[in-house]
């Protein structure tokens, strides 16, 4: 993490900002964010992630009206030339600082922003996959929603590191493919390229929606088999770009090229 953060318009140390113990935020990670890429100083596919970040609030219940995107963009550059970033990465976090009904207390705020910049993520030479264990409720009321309850993915992906893995794919609880713990999945099956459906629970990632309006690309609801029978498998996500998956559980793929791989600039 880079030298400063923002926290509600102020630029600060990391050690500075502070939330309320008993918020929702605190008791329950009732929150959202988004990851955004930086590239030559500028914010990459910002409309798309505002657009996410006020869906996510509506949904949970987080007050914005304190907030607009010009605004959260704006604190978001004064931050990026605070910390003078050239290529790198922000994340943007809505916490609820408002009072519980079960935990109530006295407070008059509502919402508090914090803005975080760093490097960009290092990837691995050779990119490996595997399966999770752990499964996506699609009928979750979190589901396709990027809240700050993020244990569970946290938890996904620490469990298949501890196996030797970069990623691992995430099935919902009918077996369909939904995810990466921390990214979303393309694939390439006779020419023809794959991301599973928004109905899978999986989140709708800006960089997902960027490869949809630029390529011809099909959406089903399909089980990890089709996946075995990929030609080339990719993962997406403003945190790693378009990532070429190299081993998917010790099977090896040829480093082919597609149009996908050109989409989003090399940090």
């Amino acid at each position: 993490m880079h030298k400063y953060v923002s926290f509600c318009g102020q630029i600060l140390s990391p050690a500075e900002p502070s939330i309320a113990a008993l918020s929702s935020s605190s008791l329950y990670g009732r929150g959202i964010f988004t990851t955004l890429s930086i590239y030559n100083e500028g914010v990459f596919l910002w409309d798309k992630h505002w657009r996410r970040l006020a869906g996510n609030a509506a949904k949970l219940g987080i007050d914005l009206d304190g907030f607009s995107g010009q605004d959260t963009r704006r604190a978001l550059e004064d931050l990026i030339k605070a910390n003078k970033v050239v290529n790198g990465r922000a994340r943007i976090t809505f916490l609820d600082e408002s009072s519980s009904n079960i935990w109530p207390f006295k407070t008059t705020l509502r919402t508090s922003l914090l803005i975080t910049t760093a490097d960009s993520r290092p990837m691995p030479e050779n990119f490996s996959l595997t399966v999770s264990p752990y499964f996506i409720n699609s009928a979750s009321p979190l589901a396709g929603v990027k809240s700050c309850n993020y244990l569970e993915k946290m938890l996904a992906l620490d469990e298949a590191r501890e196996r030797g893995y970069d990623e691992a794919i995430q099935l919902n609880e009918r077996g369909d493919i939904a995810s990466g713990c921390m990214s979303n999945i393309f694939w390439l099956a006779a020419g023809t390229l794959l991301t599973p459906s928004l109905r899978t629970g999986c989140i709708a990632g800006t960089t997902r929606e960027f490869v949809l309006e630029n390529l011809e690309c099909t959406e089903p609801e399909t089980d990890i088999e089709s996946l075995r029978k990929a030609d080339t498998i990719f993962m997406t996500s403003a945190g790693i770009g378009i990532q070429r998956v190299d081993v998917f559980d010790g099977r090896r793929f040829e480093r082919s090229i597609h149009p996908i791989l050109s989409l989003v600039p090399e940090k």
